[in-house]
């Protein structure tokens, strides 16, 4: 059958903030979106030249509760090659919420507080 992995989603309350800070946060980038054509819903699919995985933010207008995300109990993990240079950019950024220096990791919130574990690449 041979399953795969596809993409994982997040909806979003301002969907150019998010794509914004995706950009800078993760290097990622929009690689395909869809939507109706009146416009009160936005699928926008993330991704790089790293991954085989997308990210699917999903905005809907109107939208004024935030949303849970999963509550903090659910989370992506980002492999990066450099975490130094993560770190500093995430702190330049002030986007860390919590660090676990004994794992050697730590996680950042996106605009709508989903929070992002960032891990030393694997080797």
């Amino acid at each position: 059958m041979g399953f795969k992995l596809s993409h994982t989603e997040v909806h979003v309350l301002d969907l150019e903030a998010s794509l914004a800070f995706y950009e800078r946060a993760l290097d990622l980038h929009p690689v395909r979106e869809k939507g109706p054509e009146d416009g009160s819903w936005k699928l926008v699919f993330l991704s790089n030249d790293e991954a085989d995985h997308e990210l699917e933010l999903t905005w809907n207008r109107g939208r004024v509760e935030p949303y849970d995300n999963g509550g903090g109990d659910i989370h992506l993990a980002v492999e990066v090659d450099d975490m130094d240079a993560a770190h500093a950019l995430h702190e330049e950024m002030g986007v860390i919420v919590k660090e676990n220096p004994n794992m050697g990791i730590y996680f950042i919130a996106d605009p709508d507080g989903f929070w992002i574990e960032i891990i030393p690449r694997r080797k």
